[in-house]
């Protein structure tokens, strides 16, 4: 809705950004939009996104915090194009809830080289990612006693991201920040998060 033209009626994804301010290509109006952060909390299957995710929402009114597995349940997700599209409607949609003037935080565990790569990136004024990360028993635990997952290739493909988010500071074009929950207590790895969102909301500006 903040891209179309309410002049002409354009609602192309062809519009020119520069900063703040959009302009149609088809008559030459141009208007202003909320142009804010976006973040992404990501991490390896069972390392705890959704569970920080959830009482993330419930402790700040400054946040919109959403999940990513709405799009992958309800658009298709068998090849790269098909998680191309994924992001950049995850894009769209945040680009719209911004105007409200508040970030918006996605819960998301792939797709991270995506992210710049898109028609809505432009809308954004940076994109952070932060990756929950935890020792290698700590995370079989969560995933085999906590969600009851007994498949070990399962298992084996959640530790190697995990130590990839442990030895690594980017994947492609976009780089991550490391929250160690090793320890930590859910309500200590909210303020975390909280506490990351904040610096990188005055960093933004």
């Amino acid at each position: 809705m903040v891209a179309q033209c309410v002049k002409c009626g354009n609602h192309k994804w062809n519009k020119k950004v520069e900063d703040n301010r959009i302009t149609c290509p088809n008559c030459g109006y141009s208007w202003t939009f909320n142009k804010l952060p976006l973040f992404i909390l990501t991490g390896c299957s069972g390392i705890g996104k959704t569970t920080t995710a959830h009482e993330l929402m419930f402790s700040t009114e400054d946040i919109v915090v959403l999940d990513a597995d709405f799009f992958f349940n309800i658009m298709p997700h068998e090849t790269q194009d098909d998680y191309l599209q994924q992001v950049e409607k995850l894009e769209d949609l945040s680009k719209n809830i911004m105007q409200v003037g508040k970030p918006v935080l996605w819960a998301m565990a792939g797709n991270l080289d995506k992210l710049n790569g898109v028609y809505n990136r432009q809308f954004f004024s940076d994109i952070f990612c932060l990756a929950l990360v935890c020792d290698e028993e700590t995370l079989r635990h969560r995933m085999m006693q906590g969600r009851g997952i007994g498949d070990e290739e399962w298992i084996q493909s959640s530790i190697q991201y995990n130590n990839y988010f442990k030895t690594h500071t980017a994947i492609n074009d976009m780089p991550f920040d490391v929250c160690d929950t090793e320890g930590k207590k859910i309500e200590e790895v909210v303020e975390d998060v909280k506490k990351w969102v904040t610096e990188k909301m005055a960093r933004s500006k």
